[in-house]
């Protein structure tokens, strides 16, 4: 099966939050949501500032286009606006793995439920519909809120890849690499669901 077919465009939706495939259209909303917070000026991750959304899209749709990403953008369902964009990246759909990234939301939702019910969805969808083995997530070093996050998830360490990638201001990013195993996620989906106030199906 071709790479660029193991992940077609699909929209998730929970009870806090819908995943729409990203496109054009999403531009201002995304641009307001990276201004509420400055969210451009955290030098430890890459968000774009306002203006940057449509060339940060483009990369994006390029990475669908011929990496076999799958882009979205994160809509806030109580208030029906568009407030951050996460992706599967890193696809290998020879050996059903990917990673979960890209995630950035707007200061007013961030540690809220709708981030553990956009991971639930995407996880959700990873495993059950698309038959994934393992599902990575990767953030800086020095992004420790990030990495508390991916922990709280149920993710484990699997380790530190020392000057993996160069940042723009020529400074080197250590790498944190975690992931979650089919075998691990009924567990994790079963934690999810209990931070959501969700009844297991199981």
């Amino acid at each position: 099966m071709p790479m660029s077919r193991w992940i077609e465009p699909v929209a998730l939706s929970g009870r806090h939050v819908t995943l729409e495939p990203l496109a054009h259209a999403h531009a201002d909303e995304l641009a307001t949501a990276t201004r509420d917070g400055e969210l451009w000026k955290l030098w430890y991750t890459h968000i774009p500032a306002p203006e940057a959304v449509g060339s940060y899209i483009d990369d994006a749709l390029a990475a669908r286009e011929h990496a076999g990403a799958m882009p979205f953008a994160v809509r806030h369902n109580d208030s029906g606006v568009v407030v951050g964009t996460t992706r599967y990246l890193n696809v290998d759909a020879i050996h059903h793995r990917l990673e979960i990234g890209y995630t950035w939301y707007a200061r007013h939702v961030q540690r809220t439920a709708l981030n553990s019910e956009c991971k639930l969805l995407l996880l959700q969808h990873a495993f059950e519909t698309l038959g994934a083995i393992a599902v990575e997530f990767r953030t800086h070093w020095h992004n420790r809120a990030s990495r508390a996050a991916i922990a709280r998830l149920g993710a484990k360490q699997d380790g530190v890849l020392r000057q993996h990638q160069r940042a723009p201001d020529g400074s080197y990013r250590d790498t944190v690499v975690f992931s979650i195993l089919d075998s691990e996620w009924p567990t994790v989906r079963r934690s999810l669901r209990f931070a959501l106030a969700m009844p297991d199906p199981d």
